[in-house]
């Protein structure tokens, strides 16, 4: 009777492998490969959770990626932006809700690295303006117009109002979408006033124009760590950061 030759050993492909970077290491993860061999994507997101207990923020804004992170720390776990991992799909925002849109992000960067993912919408709501731009904020004067061609446009819609009159607040939606579908929200509000004109370098998007009576000033004329302390997302974040760690304590990755 012959003998069968010997069976060579099966190695695990590398997606199924956990990896944890050195600190003293590069911010990016090594190099993920997302084709049908090294990940089939027939099989169901469930089943693989938890792989290597990152957690993807769903936004390329590395303005972005680096604020979360800051409001995160310290945090257990690697933190990514899109960017680390290639392929990954972009998601059209045309939600009606700062939530929609929040969750569909995470939705979909969850499905695509297996991962547990957190994405958020957020918005400037004038009273002046019954609320706009509100959840259209990012695309407010156009999909293209630059931060200051957005703030340039609502100064001028708000041509002429008094000052009592421009009461605004910046309104953050995080959502956290689990590998196995679970997901939920968490929401941050910060009020102010809208000024008649930029103020301040500092921050992003409409930091310039947002006054806050706490601070007297802009979000534009203070540094990060300031505004890290009273802005929407940080509250929507420290709210999202504490139920993550909660999870943690009770045994989910």
């Amino acid at each position: 009777m012959s003998i069968p030759p010997p069976v060579p050993p099966v190695r695990a492909p590398l997606w199924t492998q956990r990896v944890a970077p050195h600190p003293t290491e590069s911010i990016l993860p090594p190099q993920r490969t997302f084709d049908s061999e090294a990940a089939p994507r027939q099989e169901a997101p469930g089943s693989r959770r938890g792989r290597r207990g990152w957690l993807v923020l769903a936004t390329r804004n590395p303005a972005k990626v680096a604020e979360i992170r800051t409001l995160l720390a310290p945090f257990p776990w690697p933190i990514y932006g899109l960017d680390a991992f290639p392929g990954a799909p972009d998601v059209e925002e045309n939600a009606s809700t700062y939530a929609g849109n929040a969750l569909a992000k995470a939705r979909a960067a969850a499905e695509f690295t297996l991962e547990t993912a957190m994405a958020d919408d957020s918005g400037l709501e004038v009273d002046a303006l019954k609320g706009s731009p509100g959840v259209r904020s990012a695309r407010f004067a156009g999909p293209d117009a630059t931060d200051e061609e957005r703030n340039r446009a609502l100064l001028k819609l708000l041509e002429g109002v008094p000052w009592e009159q421009r009461t605004a607040r910046f309104r953050c939606v995080i959502a956290v979408v689990r590998p196995s579908g679970e997901a939920w929200t968490e929401e941050g509000v910060v009020e102010g006033y809208i000024t008649t004109e930029p103020r301040g370098d500092g921050g992003f998007g409409y930091d310039p124009i947002f006054w806050v009576p706490q601070l007297q000033k802009t979000f534009g004329e203070v540094g990060p760590e300031v505004k890290n302390r009273l802005s929407h997302r940080a509250r929507a974040v420290r709210k999202a950061r504490e139920r993550l760690l909660r999870e943690a304590e009770d045994g989910k990755p």
